[in-house]
């Protein structure tokens, strides 16, 4: 009988042979395990990433030469001088994805409860101890909007160095919208704040999660201290009215909704439009919605159930910005603004929408531009 396991602690994942520093091996590769000899198949190569000194490199090396010596030969994982199960090869494989070291640190609810200790010595949500977990949660979110739906941002040349006002069309589910923050913090390293309905701010264990991510109540003077720092800030006027009641006519359901142009004006910042194609078929709202609506407009909460998910093809096309212009009013810049998205509408998405033809563009090689 050999001696008992050590105890497994934060620093020491429970696979054999793993450093301290989170590389492959709680002792160097090599210590009293027999190393797997060089295959034929798959020579070293000298100056490669085995050859850096340091924990780190010994387990990069020692993972490539058993991916080689694996995956290069088509065996099984279980395969060769060191029987590996098929879960240990995984996560030798996924080790080298950067994204998965991330994802241990700072996974959703995860990286609020281990960094929030930072944050408040901070006094700032918005700082940039949280980018580490804002690229994580980005990434993850880019990869499925990558392969669920095709996912493209065009006209990303139309947002302004400086602080703006994005308005939108609020889709069933705003899941493009969560595409669109994710890739515009990956590829620009940009946090775009959003103003959120208010009964999202009546969640329970929101708060932090809400702060960090720039959602607010989009007040008047939040607004206008957002655009004074210099942030990007997003608005859909139609809100939750628009998500639970417009349909695939795609009519904008704003109201009398003037506060965006206000601040728009009191700021001195553009507008700039922007609306995803598809977003209505990607996820839709049941047909018979007179009772859901009675409830909605009287207690202001989000009954409606939607149904969907569909793999449609989604792109999110940002148009031209509307520039201040000191002499026009507000009710002027409102119906500019929604002139600008209803374009956008007119000419990206065909209207009714057809869950079918969302499908089949995904298999349009053309690729859309503005």
């Amino acid at each position: 009988m050999g001696a008992a396991a050590p105890p497994y602690h934060r620093h020491q994942a429970p696979y054999p042979g793993r450093f301290k520093d989170g590389g492959l091996g709680t002792e160097p590769a090599g210590a009293g395990r027999p190393s797997p000899s060089p295959s034929p198949a798959s020579p070293q190569r000298g100056g490669g990433r085995a050859s850096y000194a340091g924990p780190g490199a010994a387990r990069r090396g020692a993972c490539c030469c058993r991916g080689q010596e694996m995956i290069g030969r088509k065996e099984s994982c279980a395969s060769g001088q060191l029987p590996m199960t098929y879960l240990s090869c995984l996560a030798y494989i996924l080790e080298e994805w950067t994204a998965v070291e991330y994802l241990k640190k700072y996974f959703f609810h995860v990286v609020i409860i281990s960094r929030s200790d930072e944050v408040k010595a901070t006094k700032d949500p918005l700082s940039e101890v949280w980018d580490s977990a804002r690229k994580t949660v980005a990434s993850f979110w880019d990869i499925y909007a990558r392969i669920w739906h095709g996912y493209e941002l065009h006209g990303v040349e139309n947002l302004p160095e400086g602080p703006g006002i994005l308005v939108y069309y609020h889709g069933a589910i705003p899941i493009d919208y969560l595409y669109f923050l994710s890739r515009l913090f990956l590829w620009k390293k940009r946090l775009c704040l959003s103003v959120a309905d208010h009964f999202v701010f009546r969640l329970p264990g929101l708060k932090l999660l809400l702060e960090v991510t720039g959602v607010m109540p989009g007040t008047r003077e939040e607004c206008l201290s957002a655009l004074k720092n210099g942030h990007l800030v997003s608005i859909s006027p139609g809100g939750v009215r628009e998500a639970l009641f417009s349909d695939e006519s795609y009519q904008l359901m704003w109201g009398n909704r003037k506060g965006f142009a206000q601040v728009a004006l009191d700021a001195k910042v553009p507008i700039i439009p922007m609306y995803t194609q598809n977003v209505r078929e990607g996820y839709r709202m049941f047909k018979e919605r007179r009772f859901f609506r009675k409830l909605y407009e009287s207690t202001r909460l989000p009954f409606t159930p939607p149904y969907g998910g569909l793999p449609v093809k989604f792109r999110t096309y940002i148009g031209e910005p509307i520039p201040y212009d000191p002499n026009i009013t507000t009710d002027e810049l409102v119906e500019k603004t929604k002139s600008a998205v209803q374009a956008l509408i007119k000419k990206h998405q065909t209207i009714p929408g057809s869950i079918w033809k969302a499908l089949m563009d995904r298999f349009d090689r053309h690729r859309k531009s503005d």
